[in-house]
């Protein structure tokens, strides 16, 4: 049977709309007929492309099922079975399907060419009924699934590495999803996840586990759009999606154009009273496609003579694991925010990472991530380190944070043998609305401490304390024109690196005797995202790095420190399965040295704050890195 184009849509790049009275060009022709008479099951699917023209299904009654173009089986794996998905692993696939006896999702590994199952690996039992799934493989080759739930649960799970399963899957983060959702498909090059929701529409979430939980629509129902009854399977191909309308009887194309998504074409599909369980493949010609009629359960294919326009991807940056993490900090919410090393001077493997809680006051960690020290002191932004202050007859390292509680500079001692940190006084300053803070120590040993508050206003005190009592004198203000936050001094060169959220990064001359002429070092732009948050130098004998976060595409910066400040590269810091440590996202602060602290950190280490703890969902905390993985990721000289 010919299935007849509705006009109410123009297929891009295929329509010509002429005019009133013209003739409108020839759309998508959908042609269905008849396909396995006699096979019963519930969800089809094709192999993935390159791996041969056979089928695969979930069946309740004879399995999961290897099929041929016929439809005859050629294995199975022996159970009652709804739901299904499927991705390539090399000359393997690896499936996920429901178990409906046990009432679990489960991974099974499928070789076509042996025609041979493996031994299938099950999720722990949900407290939520399962109504479908899908797979999501990113740029880093991790293998997750999308657990679908009544009531608007859903769940994302790690469940595998390249052509591995994992043989216990983790949890990585419950996914709010609409209550009424059945079908779920995710484009693996565009990171993004599509869920129906059956009496409204279907949405587009990003399915990266650490990307923040936003969706937008793709179509909605009637009055709000051309869906005219309900949203129900869908499959995607490259740029677009076909989806299913089964009361209506219906296929809707729409093609992704930026964030947002157009309709293309409708397609009437006659002859079939309710067409279920979409599955699509692309071929030369167009779109060959599988349906399931739920009413008498029979099952067709057919072509489709349409494609989508590929949507231009983000580029893919490489990605560094974190080695340790630090404990979750102590408040819910936006809480973590900056990190600061503390290089012990005798035994640099006892020395200290130190972060700030905005909700409590000043954390220190080892270096595995154990919590050592905690200092309840106020609502503590930024805080930087430098060694030899002289306090009194004393000489201590000196940690200063910036403490929005009382617009002023909190002050710590540490000691250089022990690490503990003590309570050294508070600095008041005119500042409204504090924010950021970073240190500088010329030559001449001389410790200044740096300011600014969010409406752009920087302030420069000389710090001493000749009696034991820490002083400030302000010897330097100058201003930007719109919010700033990190700042990081360059103390051999004496130069200021500086950050504004929404327009980049500046050079200035850190010496409070000179004036503060504004320097460009890379403005917001195709590599550094806004915000602009942390920015850390990298100091070595032979290189000097400037690291900025790069928070609003999750990425890190690496830039030469001295002029013309050439980019060297971005990259991310992505999940660590084998030490179960998730990524990093949403980062504000972040520090790093090139001292070697030993063992795995002998090149140094990079501290980042995750704004996004996931594996399992916890509190905001800090992800330890080595800089040797930054080093390799981007090929650094």
């Amino acid at each position: 049977m010919t299935i007849s184009f509705s006009p109410t849509r123009c297929l891009l790049a295929a329509l010509i709309c002429l005019g009133t009275g013209q003739a409108l060009a020839a759309g998508p022709k959908l042609t269905l007929s008849p396909w396995a008479p006699g096979l019963t099951v519930e969800t089809l699917a094709f192999l993935p492309a390159d791996l041969g023209p056979q089928r695969l299904a979930a069946s309740e009654r004879d399995g999961l099922l290897l099929l041929d173009e016929q439809g005859a089986p050629l294995a199975s794996l022996p159970g009652t079975f709804s739901g299904l998905d499927r991705r390539a692993a090399g000359q393997q696939v690896l499936l996920a399907s429901l178990d409906n006896r046990r009432q679990q999702a489960l991974l099974v590994s499928l070789d076509p060419r042996q025609r041979r199952f493996g031994q299938p690996v099950y999720l722990p039992t949900r407290d939520f009924p399962v109504s479908g799934l899908c797979l999501y493989r990113d740029d880093a080759s991790n293998l997750f699934l999308f657990l679908v739930g009544e009531e608007g649960k859903g769940e994302q799970w790690l469940v595998g590495h390249g052509a591995q399963l994992n043989p216990q899957p983790q949890r990585v983060r419950g996914v709010p999803l609409p209550p009424s959702a059945q079908f779920c498909q995710v484009d693996d090059g565009a990171n993004q996840l599509l869920v129906n929701e059956e009496n409204v529409g279907w949405w587009a979430y990003p399915a990266h586990p650490e990307a923040e939980v936003v969706r937008v629509p793709v179509a909605l129902r009637a009055p709000f759009g051309d869906v005219s009854q309900v949203a129900g399977a869908m499959a995607l191909v490259p740029g677009g999606v076909v989806a299913l309308d089964p009361k209506a009887a219906q296929l809707h194309l729409y093609q992704q154009q930026g964030a947002a998504w157009t309709g293309a074409a409708t397609l009437a599909v006659s002859g079939l009273k309710e067409p279920e369980n979409l599955a699509l493949r692309a071929t030369a010609k167009g779109l060959q496609l599988l349906l399931r009629d739920d009413d008498d359960g029979r099952l067709y294919q057919g072509e489709l003579d349409w494609q989508a326009k590929p949507v231009p991807l983000a580029p893919v940056l490489p990605s560094v694991g974190a080695l340790a993490q630090s404990e979750p900090v102590g408040r819910q919410g936006d809480a973590a925010d900056d990190p600061a090393i503390w290089i012990h001077p005798q035994q640099p493997a006892l020395s200290r990472v130190l972060g700030t809680n905005k909700k409590q006051g000043l954390l220190a960690y080892d270096l595995q991530g154990k919590l050592l020290q905690e200092l309840s002191v106020g609502r503590l932004n930024n805080v930087d380190v430098r060694p030899n202050f002289k306090l009194g007859q004393q000489t201590v390292d000196l940690a200063v944070a910036s403490n929005r509680d009382h617009n002023s500079l909190s002050l710590f001692s540490i000691d250089r043998s022990s690490g503990e940190l003590r309570e050294a006084g508070e600095i008041a300053t005119p500042l409204k609305e504090i924010y950021g803070i970073c240190l500088f120590q010329p030559a001449s040993g001389e410790l200044y401490a740096i300011a600014n508050g969010k409406d752009g206003t920087f302030l420069q005190y000389r710090l001493s304390a000749p009696s034991g009592v820490v002083q400030g004198e302000l010897v330097r203000q100058f201003k930007v024109d719109s919010q700033p936050e990190g700042c990081v001094a360059d103390d051999q060169r004496q130069r200021l690196f500086l950050g504004e959220e929404d327009v980049g990064v500046w050079a200035v001359d850190a010496r409070a005797d000179q004036p503060a002429q504004l320097t460009s070092v890379i403005k917001v732009g195709p590599q550094l995202h806004a915000d602009v948050e942390g920015l850390a130098l990298y100091q070595s004998p032979s290189r000097d790095y400037l690291v900025i976060s790069s928070q609003g595409n999750d990425s890190y910066l690496v830039l030469d420190a001295e002029p013309p400040f050439a980019s060297r590269g971005a990259f991310r810091v992505g999940l660590n399965a084998a030490a179960g440590i998730d990524g990093a996202s949403e980062t504000d602060g972040l520090e790093v040295t090139a001292v070697n602290l030993g063992g795995a950190w002998s090149k140094g280490m990079l501290v980042v704050q995750d704004g996004r703890k996931r594996m399992p969902e916890q509190t905001q905390n800090f992800k330890f890195v080595p800089w040797a993985e930054v080093t390799q990721a981007l090929q650094l000289p």
